[in-house]
């Protein structure tokens, strides 16, 4: 997650200084003329700077379809121990693995490792088995609860922006 967000501050940083430099060349090149009341004047740029915000823009919609379309979360299988399924999951900046698969009928034990202190990742809900439980910081809270049929049940933090899968097969 660490990975992720110093590529979208870096991105972010390139546009804003791709903002700014093409900012200053129009307003230096805007007081010099004046064009009349109401009519747009051609401002000329350099083909390298055309160039680099086309590349940029190209990258940039590469990115973005990637990001939503491509991206899949790695699901996790969960480990039979003693009769439980047992995973652990980081809590920081969202959750680690994002999605776990285990089977029906079996109860299961979900260890969440918060390291993130936001208020936001202090609570986890699991609405569909009537789950909500408080994560303390850097340290396990356990959540046990046994599926009964297959399917796809999300856990969510307190705000509902972060979200997990629980795929029951």
């Amino acid at each position: 997650m660490l990975h992720k967000r110093r590529i979208i501050g870096g991105l972010a940083s390139v546009g804003l200084l791709l903002g700014t430099t093409s900012g200053i060349g129009a307003a230096e090149m805007s007081g010099s003329h004046s064009a009349p009341q109401g009519q747009f004047e051609r401002i000329e740029q350099p083909l390298g700077v055309k160039l680099g915000v086309a590349a940029g823009g190209a990258f940039l919609i590469g990115l973005e379809l990637w990001w939503f379309l491509l991206s899949k979360p790695k699901a996790k299988q969960s480990t039979l121990d003693q009769g439980v399924q047992k995973l652990t999951i980081q809590v920081d900046g969202g959750y680690e693995p994002s999605q776990v698969v285990v089977k029906a009928g079996q109860p299961v034990q979900l260890n969440f490792f918060r390291k993130d202190p936001s208020s936001c990742l202090e609570r986890v809900l699991l609405p569909d088995f009537r789950i909500a439980a408080d994560l303390a910081l850097n340290q396990v809270t356990a959540i046990e609860f046994t599926p009964d049929k297959p399917g796809e049940y999300i856990f969510t933090c307190g705000m509902n922006m972060f979200r997990g899968v629980v795929k029951v097969e």
